[in-house]
């Protein structure tokens, strides 16, 4: 076999968005990590919230803002967690899910002394990225929703 042979249709399978393509192992990477991140955000993060485990109960009473905050914090996590994995929502959540992470990286500095203050920077530089990524969805969103004003 030639080293200049054809590229196989499995190899050159590639996903269009926004003007730029991505190669569909890229597209199944990024869509896996939206999936892994959603199951970080829901489980490990809003559950405790929601249940008002003494954990998340006593680091909100040291924010200051009490229970309605660690509550409306679980929910907004919950919530996002599950647009992360539809499609049409998945780059809305991730610029959403950025900013509640400059509101942690602020509350780890401010309240907690910057002790996981690198925690909410790595994710939201993760989450920058998949919204990168789902820019096309979020274009379509806006004018499905323009559309329908």
């Amino acid at each position: 076999m030639s080293a200049t042979a054809p590229a196989t249709a499995s190899n050159t399978a590639a996903v269009t968005t926004s003007g730029t393509t991505l190669s569909r192992r890229s597209h199944l990477a990024v869509r896996t990590l939206q999936i892994v991140l959603a199951l970080f955000m829901a489980i490990p993060s809003a559950a405790p919230k929601l249940i008002g485990h003494s954990s998340a109960a006593e680091s909100f009473d040291k924010i200051g803002f009490g229970d309605w905050f660690m509550y409306l914090t679980g929910g907004l996590e919950l919530v996002g967690a599950i647009a992360l994995v539809i499609p049409i929502l998945s780059g809305l959540s991730a610029l959403a899910f950025m900013g509640l992470m400059i509101g942690a990286f602020i509350t780890q500095v401010t309240v907690f002394d910057g002790q996981y203050a690198i925690t909410p920077v790595i994710l939201f530089v993760i989450f920058g990225g998949i919204a990168w990524v789902r820019r096309n969805h979020t274009a379509e969103l806006v004018a499905l929703v323009r559309k329908r004003l």
